[in-house]
């Protein structure tokens, strides 16, 4: 019985010390993963899924995703050392690719490692819908939601193997793939509704101060909607906030990232 108390005890204190705040919105969430592990097969398989793609250079387009994602980064990088948290950032590698597809997504790997598809582009239209979606996607990865599905992920599957250290790599490797499927597109990357929710907050203060319009939001949000011909689930079915609650949220939001955006220096 003492053992199985001090299992207890000591899985507990596992649980708090792996328990990382988010600077921007407050949300606290189980990271109990190593990153620089995360940071090395997110490389790897950003890598591998270029190698398998249309990469676009060189075009108009191609630049704007690398413009608008270098002005979200760099607004991202000041913020952390605004509040003594560059360490946070300091292993990034930042890469901004546009791939031909006709999907309707763009995602961010853990690490900074991020992918557009042409196909959003007209959903985008503009470099402030681009910074919508560029904003949301890279808030993944700054929150640490990839650490956060594999730490569900590994204490679903191994529990209390975690608190002995005893799982190997090649587990760690299942892990990893079964939250990050490459092989079957990176856009099928499974976030929970409350990740989805903070990554819209996150992002709407980044491409504030970036100096993005944060208003350019709900617009997208619901052209979004239109060009995804309204099919969705229930909210309590879906891994994404539904568009009402998305754009409620959004609005309630909205005053804040206005701030940050007059102080990036934008005229309103």
């Amino acid at each position: 019985m003492k053992f199985i108390n001090l299992l207890e005890i000591g899985a507990v204190a596992l649980m708090i010390s792996a328990c990382t705040t988010n600077p921007i919105t407050g949300r606290s969430s189980l990271q109990l993963a190593n990153n620089s592990q995360i940071l090395t097969m997110s490389a790897q398989e950003y890598r591998s899924t270029l190698g398998k793609s249309k990469v676009i250079t060189g075009t108009a387009d191609a630049k704007r995703v690398v413009s608008v994602g270098s002005r979200i980064k760099s607004a991202a990088e000041r913020y952390y050392q605004s509040i003594g948290r560059s360490g946070d950032l300091a292993n990034y590698k930042w890469e901004f690719n546009l791939i031909q597809s006709n999907e309707l997504n763009a995602w961010c790997m853990p690490g900074g490692k991020v992918a557009v598809y042409t196909g959003i582009l007209p959903v985008t239209k503009n470099e402030n819908g681009l910074a919508v979606v560029m904003g949301h996607e890279v808030s993944h990865a700054l929150a640490g939601h990839g650490n956060e599905r594999i730490s569900q992920a590994m204490v679903a599957q191994y529990g209390g193997a975690i608190l002995g250290g005893s799982i190997s790599n090649a587990q760690w490797a299942n892990v990893f793939e079964a939250v990050y499927p490459i092989g079957s597109q990176v856009a099928l990357l499974k976030y929970g509704r409350n990740q989805e929710s903070e990554a819209d907050q996150m992002g709407l203060y980044i491409m504030s101060m970036a100096g993005y319009d944060p208003r350019e939001a709900i617009p997208f949000w619901q052209r979004m909607e239109a060009a995804s011909k309204g099919a969705r689930q229930p909210e309590f079915l879906s891994t994404h906030p539904n568009p009402e609650t998305r754009i409620s949220d959004i609005n309630k939001n909205l005053p804040k990232a206005l701030e940050y955006y007059k102080a990036s220096g934008a005229k309103m």
